[in-house]
């Protein structure tokens, strides 16, 4: 279960519970759903019943009390636990959870978390003659178009080498009016460091721009370049090529790809040929690969990182913040990167169903991070 279907979950009960007569209000357009905060338990947490409590004339841990059996009921949901004022904690089965979050990932494809239809929105962003702005706001319009609002982007003054450059444009130049004050204005580059991000070219300059927070001044440096582990950006695009090249070569041993559990079931240690397998102790965990990562640390917080996808585009959109997915993006790809590892059968072992369910994984991982990359206007190469 994904984020956005748990949400739409949460307020399928809410209208379960006004239609049995238990609750007497409006039932919301959205749910919010996020890990759990301090004090919290479980995989998700939802605060709808303080935001009910008012109108439903009643504490907010009554209408979590009310609610919480019809969520328990759901299919996907194993608990949910009621903590402080009237917060629902709700735990997952893992295992069909996983299966069904790469479903709709592989469904979605690159735009997996986006909006399911236009909202309504309209947005203007007006942002100075500033390059780093005018590619914030550019980016800021992308992410907001994503989840259903209408935008448009103009700027006090504008380069035609930005365009040619860095792919950048507005709809607009010119001063605005009055009751349109300028509302993106991160740290600028100085002028002396302009021609540095111009020789990074469109992805690298791109993203020396976009990656840091707002408030913090950009690094113009040759580092955005470099192949290397220390490069977040060479990080992101080498996980986006290594899961395309797993689905390659995949075809070339003769399998594709098929959500389901990642790791073999039965006495079989996932990460050893069949001919080499022995029965283990049954309170005697597995043995681990020395040069492979072990799927039991791997495959949860890849899938986390990915199931977080949706929800980090709305906060991004919503703050006009590309940074916050420039840095989601590379937390998915370093989630990602030790798990590719063991997609692919090794040595003698043949393709199997967990092999067949990783190679969906990977699928996922891939078309997240190059959903990503293009709201933030950078290429996402498959060779790398």
């Amino acid at each position: 279960m994904t984020p956005v279907e748990l949400s739409r979950t949460v307020l399928h009960a809410v209208r379960r519970a006004v239609d049995a007569g238990e609750l007497s209000v409006a039932v919301p357009t959205r749910a919010v759903v996020a890990p759990p905060g301090p004090g919290g338990c479980g995989d998700y947490a939802t605060s709808i019943a303080l935001q009910l409590a008012r109108p439903a004339g009643q504490t907010p841990f009554r209408v979590a009390e009310v609610l919480r059996p019809y969520l328990v009921g759901t299919d996907g949901i194993t608990d949910v636990v009621l903590t402080g004022p009237g917060f629902l904690n709700i735990s997952f089965d893992r295992a069909a959870a996983g299966v069904g979050l790469v479903r709709e990932i592989l469904r979605r494809g690159d735009r997996y978390g986006y909006a399911d239809r236009p909202g309504g929105r309209v947005v203007q962003l007006h942002c100075p003659h500033d390059l780093r702005a005018v590619v914030v706001a550019e980016a800021s319009a992308r992410l907001l178009r994503s989840q259903g609002a209408l935008v448009r982007v103009t700027a006090e003054g504008f380069e035609d080498v930005w365009t040619s450059v860095l792919g950048v444009t507005v709809d607009a130049v010119g001063h605005a009016p009055a009751e349109l004050p300028v509302n993106v204005r991160p740290v600028p580059v100085p002028a002396s460091e302009a021609a540095d991000v111009m020789s990074l070219g469109r992805d690298a300059g791109r993203w020396a721009l976009l990656h840091p927070a707002p408030h913090d001044r950009p690094r113009t440096g040759d580092e955005h370049l470099v192949q290397r582990e220390s490069n977040p950006l060479f990080r992101v695009r080498y996980a986006h090529a290594r899961a395309r090249a797993a689905t390659r070569n995949a075809a070339d041993l003769g399998f594709t790809a098929d959500p389901g559990p990642v790791t073999c079931s039965g006495s079989w240690h996932p990460d050893r040929p069949p001919h080499r397998q022995r029965p283990r102790h049954p309170h005697r965990p597995p043995p681990r690969h020395p040069n492979r990562p072990h799927l039991a640390d791997a495959a949860p917080a890849l899938l986390a990182a990915l199931a977080d996808h949706p929800r980090v585009l709305a906060a991004a959109a919503e703050h006009r913040a590309p940074d916050r997915l420039a840095r989601h993006l590379v937390a998915v790809a370093d989630a990602a990167l030790p798990f590719l590892l063991t997609v692919l059968p090794r040595g003698g072992e043949k393709p199997s169903a967990a092999h067949r369910a990783r190679l969906a994984l990977a699928e996922a991982v891939g078309a997240v991070l190059a959903g990503g990359l293009d709201l933030l206007g950078i290429d996402a190469p498959d060779h790398l």
